[in-house]
This record gives structure tokens, C-alpha cells and sequence, in this order.
């Protein structure tokens, strides 16, 4: 929720800058970091669905484990 956040905060800014008039290379520079955290932030996501689903797979050996590696590869996948 926190790179969330952060996401929403240089989002805003790139807002206020052109607003304000700010030149274009500065805006363009805000939301090409913005664009980067939201990709790192949906990187995090992923990894964290993965590894939840590697863990349910271990404690119940009678959970499909073809369907949840598809999922995952799924969220994978949109998330790039």
C-alpha cells in the first residue's frame, strides 16, 4: 500500500507540474518515474501471489498445482 501511495503522490505532482506550466521534459521525467514504480509495484504483487501459491501447494498436496502455476503465469503476464 505504500508504494501505492507513493505512486498516487507522483502522479499528483505530475499533475500540479502541468498545472503550473512546468516544461515538458520535467513532467515527462515525473511520470516516466511513476511509470517505473507502478511497474516495480505490480512486480511485487506477482512475486508475492507466487510464492502464496507455491505455500498453499505445500501444506495441501490435494490442491491442483498445474492451476495455480497457471495463475500465476497468468497474472504474470498482465502485469508486463
Amino acid at each position: 500500500m505504500n508504494r501505492i501511495h507513493r505512486l498516487q503522490g507522483q502522479i499528483n505532482g505530475a499533475l500540479k507540474m502541468m498545472e503550473e506550466g512546468k516544461d515538458c521534459k520535467d513532467v515527462v521525467t515525473q511520470l516516466s518515474a511513476a511509470k517505473s514504480a507502478l511497474n516495480r509495484t505490480m512486480n511485487v504483487i506477482v512475486s508475492d501471489n507466487l510464492v502464496q501459491c507455491v505455500k498453499e501447494t505445500m501444506n495441501d498436496p490435494d490442491e491442483n498445482t498445474d492451476d495455480l502455476v497457471k495463475e500465476a503465469v497468468e497474472l504474470l503476464n498482465k502485469s508486463r
